[in-house]
């Protein structure tokens, strides 16, 4: 695990993430049946972040990364976060995942988990979201989601 270690504004949105996520999680959101895969929503902004700004990681999955990047702070995606609330990351999340697999599929896994300030193994977290994704989202949201990447679908 890593500390955060980015730019002060990069900083203030992931604790503000953090922060959202988890009082919803503990006030509302407790039963939710994505509760567990939402709090993983500021650990991927994070290492989206860090891997996008590593020299060791080539422009190809940078460019994947940083769509991603944008997609989180986007204020209008497929899901916007200002009407559903923290239920809107779940399409954030999901793109985020599809970026990172591609990023540790290309052999970079190492440097990724050098940035993952989660408690879990990147790997692990990323397989388990990529594998749950269709069933997070309205039906067809993954396609478009992985068309914004680069990706198949």
């Amino acid at each position: 695990m890593t500390t955060t270690g980015g730019t002060p504004r990069q900083e203030d949105f992931y604790q503000r993430l953090r922060q959202r996520i988890r009082k919803w999680v503990e006030r509302e959101g407790r039963n939710h049946e994505h509760a567990e895969v939402l709090l993983y929503a500021p650990d991927l902004f994070h290492v989206l972040v860090r891997l996008t700004l590593d020299d060791r990681v080539p422009s190809k999955e940078k460019t994947k990364l940083g769509i991603a990047v944008a997609y989180f702070i986007a204020p209008i995606d497929l899901m916007p976060e200002a009407l559903l609330g923290p239920v809107g990351y779940l399409d954030d999340i999901a793109l985020a995942a599809y970026a990172l697999n591609s990023v540790l599929n290309a052999g970079y896994g190492e440097i990724a988990q050098e940035h993952w300030a989660g408690d879990e193994d990147l790997l692990h977290v990323t397989q388990r979201l990529v594998a749950i994704a269709d069933d997070m989202l309205p039906k067809n949201m993954v396609r478009k989601l992985v068309r914004k990447i680069g990706g198949g679908g």
